[in-house]
């Protein structure tokens, strides 16, 4: 059976992926816990998590295969079995020692990637405790602007108490002003949301672009 692995790390966004699959792209401020969520969803560790905050620069690229069984004497590494995807891990946005090159850079990386031919949508990861910043509302006009798709996850819950969390969830919500379906509570340490947010994800690859 074929597992989750990484393809590559590119520095420019207009990549050519072979074979040509469905695509999500992971979006989040540095230190989002981005690397933790990507391998809850895919149940092994794929990304590196680093104590560094801003140390991905590039687009990495990971190859989730789909669930579909595998045909006999097929070789292992050219069949994808349906419902095969790649997931986009972008940089993280906010790193205060990232000067004004690596900025610009991040812009540009993410535009091209909000415009790729086979992106079915965005997971774009916020920190349950906080409320958005400046970097997050920039996020937010950039993907409005492309008219992405957008599931919204809010990492690290089970910092909080049930109250707060409630209360902070509420209020991202209406911060953010996406359907209730859009915005998924996750925790990669306990594994809150994940499957929820598995199933929307598929939503995403499964709907037309």
């Amino acid at each position: 059976m074929l597992r989750p692995s990484f393809i590559g790390s590119f520095p420019r966004a207009d990549v050519l992926l072979d074979p040509p699959l469905p695509e999500v792209a992971f979006v989040g401020r540095s230190n989002v816990g981005k690397s933790s969520l990507l391998n809850a969803l895919v149940g092994r560790r794929i990304a590196k998590i680093s104590g560094t905050p801003g140390k991905t620069r590039a687009l990495n690229v990971f190859l989730v295969p789909g669930t579909g069984s595998q045909e006999p004497g097929t070789p292992e590494s050219r069949l994808l079995t349906p419902g095969s995807h790649y997931f986009l891990d972008l940089p993280g946005y906010g790193y205060a020692r990232a000067g004004k090159a690596q900025r610009a850079a991040f812009r540009g990386l993410v535009k091209h990637a909000l415009r790729r031919e086979r992106l079915g949508g965005v997971v774009w990861l916020l920190d349950i405790r906080h409320p958005l910043s400046a970097d997050d509302q920039a996020m937010q006009d950039a993907l409005a602007e492309e008219e992405t798709q957008v599931l919204a996850a809010l990492t690290k819950g089970d910092k909080l108490s049930s109250g707060k969390r409630t209360t902070r969830e509420r209020a991202l919500r209406a911060e953010l002003g996406l359907p209730e379906d859009q915005v998924v509570l996750t925790s990669a340490r306990t594994g809150d949301g994940i499957a929820e947010l598995r199933e929307a994800i598929a939503g995403l690859i499964e709907a037309p672009a």
